[in-house]
Parts: structure tokens; sequence; C-alpha cells
């Protein structure tokens, strides 16, 4: 249990956390905690929304040019989400203009989300939890359980109450 609780943090980032609960299980994780401030730093980066957020519009031009422009050369997605992006420039109120989403929290938490993904799946870590992954092979074990025995079952995972096989 403490190994998936040490795996839950990990995965999430909660740096501080994981360390209070090595300190306090003796669970080591799996990777240098180290590495989580880092990836963390990253994902708080993305650099060309924050620069046009503080209004850093040479500043915003110049690294888009620089070090995004020639990455769009290789990736019409990326390019596309690029020129995007860059349209927040055209507007003097950002709030008010048609991609002005990309200024909001939900935007910055979802683009922190696929770059923590992306950072794990590069160092070969995982990039999910664990849980969901052993939810689905208890909902397998009951299933092959169910032809061999009675036992009380978890049938509403989500209140995980055991159901009394005699009733």
């Amino acid at each position: 249990m403490n190994k998936l609780v040490m795996n839950f943090l990990v995965t999430e980032g909660y740096v501080e956390a994981a360390e209070k609960f090595q300190m306090e299980s003796g669970t080591e994780p799996d990777i240098d905690l180290a590495t989580i401030t880092d990836r963390m730093a990253v994902k708080k980066a993305q650099r060309l929304i924050e620069l046009i957020r503080n209004g850093k519009i040479e500043e915003a031009l110049e690294f888009a040019q620089e070090e995004l422009a020639p990455r769009g050369e290789e990736n019409q997605s990326f390019l596309e989400e690029l020129e995007r992006t860059v349209s927040l420039l055209a507007f003097e109120d950002v709030s008010n203009c048609p991609v002005g989403e990309l200024l909001d929290i939900s935007q910055r938490l979802k683009t922190a989300s696929e770059v923590n993904a992306a950072i794990l799946t590069s160092q070969s870590h995982e990039k999910d939890p664990k849980l969901p992954s052993l939810l689905k092979m208890l909902i397998w074990a009951q299933n092959q359980l169910d032809e061999k025995a009675a036992y009380p079952r978890i049938n509403d995972l989500s209140n995980a109450t055991l159901e009394d096989p005699t009733v």
C-alpha cells in the first residue's frame, strides 16, 4: 500500500509530500525526488504564454521565432497551435479575443499535465499512477473467482463496499 501511495505522489509531482511520506513510512521512491522538482519546474514554465500574459511582447515574439518556429516546420499541428498562441499578440485586451482561453488557468493545467506526461515518458517512468490498473486487475480477478467460489465481492468500486455472497 505504501508503494502505491508513493507512486501516486511521485507521478503527480507532489515532491514535498513524497519526501515526508518517505521519512514517515520508510518507503523509497522509484526515482530520485530531485527529478520531480525539475519536472514541476518545466511544467510551470510555459514560457510563451507567460511572456504574453506579462505583456513582454518583444520577448514573446523573439522566443516564438527562435525557439518554437523551427519546431513548427516539422510538425503541422504544432505550427497551428503556435500561430493560435501568437495571435494573442494582436489584441490589446486578450480577455475578449477569440483565443483568450489560452490564458485561462484551465488551459495552463491541461498543458502542464501534457508536459508532465511527456517528461515522465521520456524518462522511462510511468505517466499514470498504478491505482487505475490495479482496479482493472481487481475486476478481472473477481470475474475469475466468480466461477470458482463465493466470496465478499466489490461491485461498486467508488464505494468499495464488500457484498455478502450469501444474500
